[in-house]
């Protein structure tokens, strides 16, 4: 995509910002200990998967989508297998020894995967880029490996991990594989696994699947996100789109989230920016990450639904393992 836009986000010392002027207050080392020291014990919740997943996505020509957890899908449409940020571990961490537990196990493991095709990482944190999960799918598939489509600097990353099969793209920039196109696009979010923050790129992706007519199916994958005017941006270069994943969870306490993590009603404020026909919330569930309880942000979702006039199958929640026609 030939772009007009600026490069506003890059910085002098090859880092990045995002498009809006934050008060970073996520980023300060006293804010985390303030939230931390009030932070309430959240009760885990083990949801249930659903069973007839696995044999469902093995049919050949599918058209829809399954949530494994957290920001992981897989989606199925236009001959291509396609997974958003794989996380199979069993934390979000750079230890399987500490640091967040998964609640819920993935609704697939990766060996009961098809074939993968695309895999599309929208940052670095530990619960969207988890080292094993994207290590195990490139060597599974080593003689035919999965395209990874990442943001800037990530490709590096996975580089020193030996995986060689990957696209790294700025904000508006695209790439094509068979007959889809990838649009790397900004949201409000950082990124940072290591002593440097925000040395990697954060983004969204469009991703379009030109079939059998002229008019392509729009996906939008939001990543992880504070709400912005990102989004409508997004709508202004790509118009509607079909279905878009969406997260509703890991909001709260709101005076330290809400710059990078949006609620159940701001998630509805982007599904209505970038017009999208259908929604699937994401992005709880699965980790205890933060101060809400683990069954509030589908209950929150309802009321904004309710609030911005939403019909009950525009934007819906779904258990793991639930299989979305399309």
């Amino acid at each position: 995509m030939s772009s007009s836009y600026n490069k506003r986000h890059h910085l002098p010392n090859g880092a990045f910002r995002n498009n809006a002027d934050l008060k970073h207050t996520h980023a300060s080392a006293w804010n985390v200990l303030k939230w931390k020291s009030k932070a309430p014990k959240v009760k885990a919740i083990d949801y249930s998967v659903a069973q007839d997943t696995k044999t469902a996505i093995h049919k050949p020509d599918q058209k829809h989508c399954v949530w494994i957890g957290h920001a992981t899908f897989l989606l199925q449409y236009g001959g291509l297998n396609i997974l958003t940020d794989p996380h199979f571990s069993d934390r979000a961490s750079p230890s399987q020894l500490i640091g967040p537990k998964r609640t819920t196990k993935p609704a697939l493991s990766i060996t009961q995967l098809p074939h993968i095709d695309v895999i599309v990482i929208s940052h670095d944190h530990y619960d969207h880029l988890d080292m094993h999960s994207v290590v195990v799918l490139y060597e599974r598939q080593r003689s035919n490996p999965p395209l990874f489509v990442v943001p800037l600097k990530v490709g590096q990353w996975l580089k020193k991990r030996g995986i060689s099969n990957w696209v790294e793209l700025d904000w508006w920039q695209s790439t094509s594989f068979k007959n889809w196109c990838f649009h790397a696009v900004p949201v409000q979010h950082f990124s940072g696994r290591g002593l440097k923050p925000n040395n990697t790129l954060w983004a969204g992706w469009v991703m379009e699947c030109l079939e059998d007519s002229s008019e392509p199916y729009k996906v939008f994958f939001a990543g992880d996100t504070g709400y912005s005017d990102d989004f409508k941006n997004i709508n202004k270069q790509f118009g509607a789109m079909d279905l878009s994943f969406i997260p509703i969870g890991a909001y709260a306490p709101r005076w330290f989230m809400k710059e990078v993590h949006v609620n159940p009603d701001e998630a509805v404020r982007i599904h209505l920016d970038v017009k999208s026909k259908r929604s699937i919330g994401m992005h709880w569930g699965s980790f205890v990450l933060t101060d809400e309880p683990m069954d509030e942000p589908p209950k929150n979702l309802e009321e904004a639904k309710a609030k911005y006039s939403l019909s009950h199958d525009e934007f819906i929640s779904v258990a793991h393992g639930e299989i979305i026609q399309l």
